[in-house]
């Protein structure tokens, strides 16, 4: 894969003197596969250059692939001046965050109206597509790309790119999600151990890095990182290689090479190997591989999910004593042209949620004011039979490591700005519009995974004693598919495997993770009918499942360490003789999972 800066420059395109050898363009990268195709990263002021370059080599139409971070002026500002794009016979697939009340070609579109522009968006003759994205993965040609909702005041993606065994991340615009990890000093926890999970070993990641963090102390809710956090992100994540960009305007040439100096020093200091380097307009970085930073994009969320516009019509329940947070939020949640219902300690949850299916609860954890984990737990028992569960994020000063994971959706730090609390709403209820619900993890988890460890079941070779009992219920129940599931903690290992030629999937697509942390059997007659399975992987993409039967195995010491399960491509409706013989067999297994034979 080759990456090929035309761009560098944050927030205002600075050419110049100061500027010449990192850049004055505003942010634009190319990309390229082995096999030819060709994605434009953003398409700030350094896309100019890049389409001139474009048609000179090519000589008439050229089409290609444009992702769009976010439609900030310095990141779009390059689209009415990109050459390809008035060509006949090209044709440009444009991708960028969608929302619930505008497309993303109608905002593209605003920039090039009559009051800011001599011709509109319809004059260009190559041909446009344009893709609305949520967070989750897509294909472009023989690139997978996995898109990730950045920490912006506006809604933003960042892309990871996958192809020839090697990947390359860009997250530009992003901040840290608590202050306190901002000077790179603070061990990592919440969403910025799962931001650092998105750039995990990745060959190359292009952060911003617009402030250093003493500067980052005057623009918290900007939208925009520390380059110590940029550092600390990727060193604890295993990338090898960082390039920072999105300088500041007022950064001038000198002033990166101080910085690069600074953090090269204090990386050989702690021993790391991240290599940081700083991008420059013209530079170009050829990436081979090794494919152990592939991350299996196809077993993501699809990103190109139609959103549910039913969503905006749901209120969005507060729960907070903070009069002037309220007060925020309230009209952040307006701004969004989203209604609001302010609940009080007197509510009965119950009963609300009987009454109003809300698209999302803020709740503010205070206590003993509110304590609003506990809040989050009420509502999760309340919600315990729904098939889809509400987003509930806790609103306060700081997020609370040793509180549990897994009952509240996320937090909402303060202080915060409107702007920044809007796309934060905007981003939980697009996540939650769309008809897949990822299991969360059970109570016992620890426990969970060190019964299964101890059982030294994992990665063993196929055995004709479990693969016997997968062939006889594909045969009894006539289906396709048959498994022995195993959920470890980051995917389901198949000990057999009827019908499939994987041995494990990512256990956020897996079905057997719902029985899991349920306990109980599960099953789902038609997938596209139920509103925590009809957008998953595994249902839209192969094996394209539509009825599931999950039976749980669990051990004497109530740990539910996976499923016997059987898969159909048609929905099914299985009678109690086949239910019964289901878990029959799934008892076989248990035995035989309980007794393992001596080599």
């Amino acid at each position: 894969m080759q990456v090929r800066f035309w761009g560098t420059r944050g927030s205002l395109a600075k050419p110049g003197r100061a500027t010449e050898r990192y850049g004055g363009n505003t942010s634009c990268v190319e990309v390229r596969s082995r096999s030819g195709t060709l994605i434009v990263i953003d398409c700030g002021t350094g896309a100019h250059a890049l389409g001139q370059r474009l048609i000179a080599e090519q000589g008439g139409a050229v089409s290609g692939h444009l992702l769009i971070s976010h439609t900030h002026w310095d990141h779009i500002q390059g689209i009415p001046f990109f050459a390809p794009l008035f060509v006949a016979g090209a044709t440009w697939d444009i991708y960028g965050p969608g929302g619930l009340s505008q497309s993303l070609r109608a905002t593209l579109a605003g920039q090039m109206e009559h009051t800011y522009f001599p011709i509109t968006l319809d004059q260009f003759a190559a041909k446009l597509n344009y893709h609305d994205l949520v967070e989750g993965a897509f294909a472009v040609g023989d690139v997978h790309v996995i898109a990730r909702y950045l920490n912006h005041p506006a809604l933003t993606l960042g892309y990871r790119i996958e192809v020839d065994g090697a990947s390359v991340v860009y997250c530009c615009d992003h901040e840290p999600h608590s202050v306190a990890m901002a000077s790179g000093e603070t061990a990592l926890s919440g969403m910025d151990r799962r931001y650092a999970e998105f750039v995990a070993d990745a060959d190359l990641v292009i952060h911003d890095s617009q402030y250093t963090a003493r500067e980052y102390a005057g623009k918290v809710g900007w939208g925009h990182s520390p380059v110590e956090y940029a550092v600390r992100v990727c060193r604890e994540a295993g990338v090898k290689q960082l390039a920072l960009t999105h300088y500041d305007p007022l950064r001038e040439d000198a002033a990166v090479d101080r910085i690069l100096e600074e953090v090269r020093l204090r990386l050989r200091d702690c021993g790391s190997p991240l290599e940081v380097l700083g991008a420059a307009e013209g530079m170009v970085l050829d990436l081979d591989g090794d494919g152990k930073s592939l991350s299996g994009a196809k077993q993501h969320f699809a990103a190109k999910t139609a959103i549910d516009l039913s969503s905006s019509a749901r209120p969005v329940f507060l729960r907070l004593a903070n009069r002037q947070c309220a007060e925020l939020l309230r009209a952040a949640v307006a701004a969004e042209g989203l209604k609001c219902r302010e609940l009080d300690g007197t509510v009965d949850l119950q009963a609300a949620f009987g009454e109003d299916r809300p698209a999302l609860l803020l709740v503010e954890h205070d206590p003993p004011l509110i304590d609003g984990l506990e809040v989050a737990r009420t509502v999760r028992r309340v919600q315990s039979g729904d098939q889809v569960q509400i987003p509930v994020v806790l609103v306060g000063a700081a997020p609370d490591p040793a509180l549990e994971t897994g009952v509240a959706t996320d937090w909402l730090v303060m202080p915060f700005s409107e702007s920044y609390a809007r796309s934060r709403i905007r981003a939980w209820v697009l996540r939650a519009a769309c008809r897949w619900v990822r299991a969360g993890l059970p109570a016992d988890e620890a426990g969970r995974l060190a019964a299964l460890q101890e059982l030294a079941i994992l990665d063993t070779p196929a055995e004709e004693r479990f693969d016997r009992l997968t062939r006889i219920a594909a045969a009894a129940l006539d289906v396709p598919i048959a498994l022995v599931s195993l959920v470890d903690s980051e995917r389901q290992w198949f000990k057999s495997c009827f019908g499939l030629d994987v041995r494990e999937t990512s256990r956020e697509v897996a079905f057997c993770a719902h029985v899991v942390i349920q306990k109980a059997e599960l099953i789902v007659r038609d997938t596209l009918l139920d509103e925590r399975f009809a957008d998953n992987p595994l249902v839209l993409e192969g094996p394209r499942i539509r009825a599931y039967t999950g039976m749980p195995l669990m051990l004497a010491d109530g740990s539910c360490i996976g499923t016997f399960c059987v898969v159909d491509t048609r929905p099914r409706d299985f009678s109690d003789t086949e239910l019964g013989i289901l878990r029959d067999l799934r008892d076989l297994a248990l035995d035989e999972i309980r007794h393992p034979r001596q080599a």
